[in-house]
């Protein structure tokens, strides 16, 4: 039996299409008018009971082969109700005009055939049969409601692949026998597998000395520090042996720190493994003063090459389940953005499209300010000498349209040019400049100058060879009690239908300045304005 369509029959507009998909598929079949509207009337004699007084209802139409001379048409109607004690007429009218009709209620769902032969089963080759199904397929929708039916449809199949990769990818993590986790630049653990949690019982909620301390021999603390700051410092990967503690005693394990790269080489975490070396390592240490046994322990090393090629292993794993996991989410958005194209305004508050939209916007919104955070790296490029007078030019053109419908006025005195990466700074720029335009109630005022840190200011040790750079402005000023705060990430001090953004802006400056070895901060004035002072060193 080869199943060529199914329908869900839930309303008036799910009967439509069944009388009118029953009727081209029996003319697809080459069966005359007067069986194809028999076959028809009788399919929706009993979709309409399904409809009236059924639950979970279900329309399949089926070709089935009994053998090449005998061909026909079925259609399966499945329900959890006795639809022919709900409505016996219907049936006694569908028999009446189809002839073939079979029916039965076993374990709470009820099952009705509705058969009709195919007169030139001949002609209906498999290869017919194929193109039946593609047709419906592919055929274009019947009516909006159809069309938003195939949507829906269609999403719902991709979130079930999202959800099977989710399940696919945990399960591995879990039973794999290693001790994983994903620690983020802040030192938090964002994420633990099964095999860490049954080892450690209470995994540690930062990568932090305090913690670590409970786990990891006294004597083996500081490799795993100084590999954990080595490895944010320069991006890159990590290895070394410590011991961790399982119960009274203190096992050997090979730590691996491996940065969570994603597709465009950008990351902000990394991921962290302990496998499990004490018998390689006591073996190591039994037999490394004995000569007789050196075959051996060429043999181990071998192993722990080996090793190393699983971490490689693991590494991959790591890009490919994130390429998986977020190949799902962005066929999510394409498809809602598609399924939007052809709504009204009704149906789209109907389906929640504008509330499904705007979410999907914040989350590509986060996604690209979290990146764009990431990407500040300086290790493989050059500083090169920047005016920062081209940059504040180009910034006043991106910001032309919000310049204008503010009437902002913005001054610009002579800026000095420096050592550093245009586009980062430029950044910068554009990322103070907008604060100041955007977090105003009034006529924006905001002023750019530069100075020379002048010698004996006792706040910075290096007197005198800091360019100063103040952005002030006439905005709502920031109150004192955040002045901690706002250089962090995600930290915003408004409501998000105040203000736009993901509160990510103020930390990529501060790691910017921090990049080209300044400094940044502040001073404000809430109701009067705020004041960026941005340290930058001189060119030597």
């Amino acid at each position: 039996m080869k199943e060529i369509i199914k329908i869900n029959l839930d309303n008036e507009m799910d009967l439509i299409l069944a009388h009118k998909r029953c009727m081209k598929i029996a003319e697809m079949c080459g069966m005359p008018s007067s069986f194809q509207t028999r076959f028809s009337t009788a399919v929706s004699e009993i979709a309409r009971c399904s409809i009236a007084k059924g639950k979970n209802s279900l329309l399949v139409l089926c070709i089935n082969t009994i053998k090449p001379t005998q061909k026909q048409i079925e259609a399966i109607i499945t329900d959890s109700v006795d639809l022919k004690s709900c409505s016996p007429e219907a049936f006694n009218y569908a028999s009446k005009i189809s002839g073939d009709i079979e029916y039965s209620f076993k374990g709470n769902q009820s099952t009705t055939r509705i058969i009709q032969p195919v007169a030139s089963p001949g002609l209906l080759s498999e290869t017919k049969i194929k193109s039946l199904i593609d047709y419906f397929k592919f055929e274009p929708p019947l009516s909006p409601y159809d069309e938003i039916r195939k949507k829906n449809i269609e999403l719902i199949a991709i979130s079930e692949k999202l959800t099977e990769s989710e399940n696919r990818y945990r399960k591995l993590a879990n039973t794999i026998p290693i001790l994983i986790c994903e620690v983020n630049e802040r030192n938090k653990v964002l994420l633990y597998n099964e095999s860490l949690l049954h080892y450690l019982k209470v995994p540690p909620p930062t990568f932090e000395r305090k913690n670590l301390i409970n786990f990891i021999h006294p004597d083996d603390i500081n490799v795993i520090l100084d590999g954990w700051e080595k490895a944010k410092l320069t991006r890159s990967s990590f290895s070394g042996e410590v011991r961790i503690k399982d119960s009274a005693l203190f096992v050997w394990h090979l730590v691996t720190m491996i940065p969570n790269k994603s597709e465009d080489g950008s990351f902000n975490s990394w991921l962290v493994y302990f496998i499990n070396i004490n018998a390689q390592k006591m073996i190591v240490e039994a037999l490394k003063d004995n000569s007789e046994l050196k075959m051996i322990q060429r043999e181990l090393e071998s192993a722990n090459s080996k090793l190393l090629f699983k971490n490689k292993e693991l590494e991959q794993f790591a890009y490919v389940a994130s390429h998986d996991l977020q190949e799902p989410l962005r066929k999510i958005m394409i498809m809602l953005s598609r399924a939007g194209e052809q709504l009204s305004d009704e149906q789209k508050k109907q389906f929640y499209f504008d509330r499904m939209t705007l979410s999907a916007t914040r989350l590509s919104e986060l996604i690209t300010d979290v990146l764009n955070y990431s990407r500040i790296d300086n290790s493989k490029q050059i500083f090169e000498e920047v005016d920062l007078n081209e940059i504040t030019s180009e910034i006043l053109g991106d910001l032309s349209m919000i310049i204008d419908e503010k009437n902002a006025v913005i001054t610009i005195e002579p800026l000095p040019r420096v050592l550093g990466l245009h586009t980062q700074l430029r950044q910068l720029f554009y990322n103070l400049v907008n604060n100041a335009l955007k977090f105003n109630t009034t006529v924006p005022l905001v002023t750019i100058s530069a100075e020379i840190v002048p010698d004996g200011n006792n706040e910075l040790a290096l007197s005198g060879n800091y360019h100063i750079i103040s952005i002030s402005d006439n905005g709502i000023g920031i109150e004192n009690q955040y002045s901690n705060r706002i250089f962090n990430m995600f930290q915003r001090l408004h409501e998000r239908d105040q203000y736009g953004g993901n509160g990510i802006g103020l930390a990529l400056c501060r790691r910017i300045i921090e990049n080209h070895n300044g400094f940044i901060n502040f001073t404000s004035t809430p109701g009067k304005g705020t004041i960026f002072w941005i340290y930058l060193p001189k060119k030597q």
